[in-house]
């Protein structure tokens, strides 16, 4: 980036940060959209609905701003997870877990996930999107539509490729520039095992089997790149467009079962804005079933036990809760790598099955140890490398209910991973694939050993399983779109049975990706605003 570049760069941040400012000091009653949520799928939404600058956009969001070097450097994105950026979700004590009750982190603050994760950029597979069109009855959500819209909003910085990227988006997407050794060799030893490797993790190879590649990452000029920064930074200097922040959404203001408003916590106080034309909620698959349940629109059963009105008896809010479960296998480096990139900079899908016709598990190299709290007692070496094997189609199913009556009170989150025995089968070959994949030949140059799990006998092996599980912080599907009982939204994202209120996150998935989340969560947001742009007639 040129000197002038970013002396044109900072002007903008100056005129946006004052224009914000007059804007929330002088907060409309009602807004024609209110979007509730700032991450990967919320900052989509509001961006788009604010190119349109006849229409007052409303984007709400519980945490603060982006600014720290923590989010904007890629190499300090560990150091997000457990600080104020972070929710801090704890899920219940798992009996299939040997009683550990799982950290689940999720972004608060501008940009969500997108601000806090490991930058990685996955568009999932064919399979989930034609499941997902599938599930709607709508075609609309299938692979070659949502790959269209793939390329029109990437801006793709690796070696052209028309038929499945795009150059002229707001989404700036790049391989992992010069990338450790250590990258290289997992997919020299994906070779040796007879996984084909590709010039990207998007695109061909996630049409058919797997196969590895260097990962995609949005990252830009050596800064993280969010969705939030890609959407919505750039109309801050708009007067049509409100984002504000320390805000926490309580619940959906409805007249009979009609969305007309929200009520909002801030600064101590508990505001009602109004929306004249349409809510869109998405806060996350935790915070969405949580706001819609406050509202009264969940299982009448559940929200009885709290005494809170039902609106609408909607039994599959805050059912189907998914995740991918990951156990982290480590190798001792032979001499000290620093990580690159962020530390995660080659992934890898294949098939636990060869019958399978897509892949079912998920790796991703990191470039230094990550145990879990059981499995760091096994002994983590000072400096290693780790391989992030996870359930790419997980079987096992969660649950989220309400503590109590109160907005303000937690959530409880009964994640039940791993409780379906099909995981457990699975999980077993994800490891011993990830074994192998760490003492192939090509790793020779750079490791001194396999530090955790080593060899184990099959007992030892299940116990290293549900010690080593961690959530890959992926949680979705709690409100899921599709046409049976189950159901929370339709095709169009619209709340069943409740008028002008929209869901657009990760927990519209019917199934969690294969994969990262965070580029689906990007499709998620263009859908909602390209229907919410049709139906208003913007």
């Amino acid at each position: 980036m040129s000197h002038v570049e970013r002396a044109g760069d900072r002007d903008h941040a100056r005129r946006g940060r004052e224009n914000q400012e007059r804007l929330t000091a002088g907060l409309k009653p009602a807004y024609d959209f209110i979007v509730c949520g700032a991450g990967s799928s919320g900052s989509v939404v509001a961006g788009r609905l604010a190119e349109n600058t006849d229409v007052q956009v409303l984007l709400i969001e519980a945490g603060g701003g982006d600014e720290a070097e923590a989010v904007l450097d890629p190499a300090q994105w560990p150091s997000n997870l457990g600080s104020a950026r972070d929710w801090g979700f704890r899920a219940e004590p798992n009996p299939h877990l040997n009683g550990r009750a799982l950290a689940m982190s999720m972004g608060k603050g501008l940009g969500g996930g997108s601000s806090i994760n490991v930058m990685v950029w996955s568009r999932g597979h064919r399979s989930d999107w034609d499941d997902f069109a599938s599930e709607a009855g709508d075609p609309a959500w299938s692979y070659e539509r949502v790959l269209d819209i793939y390329r029109r909003i990437e801006n793709w910085q690796g070696p052209p490729d028309p038929d499945y990227r795009g150059n002229s988006g707001p989404v700036w997407v790049q391989p992992a520039p010069d990338p450790s050794p250590i990258a290289r060799a997992m997919l020299e030893a994906a070779g040796e095992l007879g996984i084909p490797t590709f010039e990207s993790p998007n695109g061909r190879m996630m049409e058919g089997p797997g196969g590895a590649a260097v990962s995609d990452l949005l990252i830009r000029d050596g800064r993280r790149h969010s969705l939030y920064r890609a959407y919505v930074h750039p109309w801050l200097d708009r007067p049509n467009l409100t984002v504000l922040t320390d805000t926490l959404v309580r619940r959906v203001v409805l007249d009979d079962r009609r969305a007309v408003g929200v009520e909002v916590a801030r600064g101590g106080r508990v505001l009602t804005i109004g929306a004249r034309a349409e809510i869109v909620l998405s806060l996350g698959a935790i915070h969405t079933p949580k706001v819609l349940m406050h509202s009264g629109l969940g299982d009448r059963e559940e929200l009885g036990r709290h005494s809170i009105p039902v609106v609408r008896h909607l039994p599959g809010v805050g059912r189907n809760l998914q995740d991918h479960a990951s156990f982290g296998c480590i190798w001792e480096y032979l001499e000290p790598m620093a990580p690159r990139n962020g530390g995660s900079e080659a992934t890898l899908y294949w098939k636990s099955r060869p019958d399978l016709d897509a892949p079912d598990l998920l790796f991703c190299q990191l470039e230094f140890p990550a145990p879990s709290e059981r499995t760091a007692t096994r002994g983590v070496p000072t400096h290693g490398w780790s391989m992030f094997a996870g359930l790419a189609r997980p079987a096992s199913r969660g649950r989220l209910r309400l503590k109590g009556a109160d907005p303000l009170a937690p959530v409880v989150i009964d994640a039940n991973m791993m409780s379906d025995p099909a995981d457990m089968t699975t999980a077993r070959a994800c490891v011993q694939l990830c074994r192998e994949l760490g003492n192939a030949y090509a790793f020779r140059p750079f490791v001194r050993r396999e530090a955790i799990p080593g060899e184990l006998s099959d007992e030892e092996l299940d116990r290293f399983i549900r010690d080593a599980a961690v959530t890959y912080w992926h949680q979705s599907c709690t409100a899921k779109m599709g046409r049976d009982a189950m159901s929370v939204v339709d095709s169009a994202l619209r709340v069943h049975g409740i008028e002008r209120l929209r869901i657009a996150d990760a927990s519209i998935m019917p199934r969690v990706t294969t994969g990262n989340t965070q580029g689906p969560c990007a499709i998620i947001g263009e859908r909602a605003a390209e229907m919410i742009k049709a139906d208003h007639a913007l």
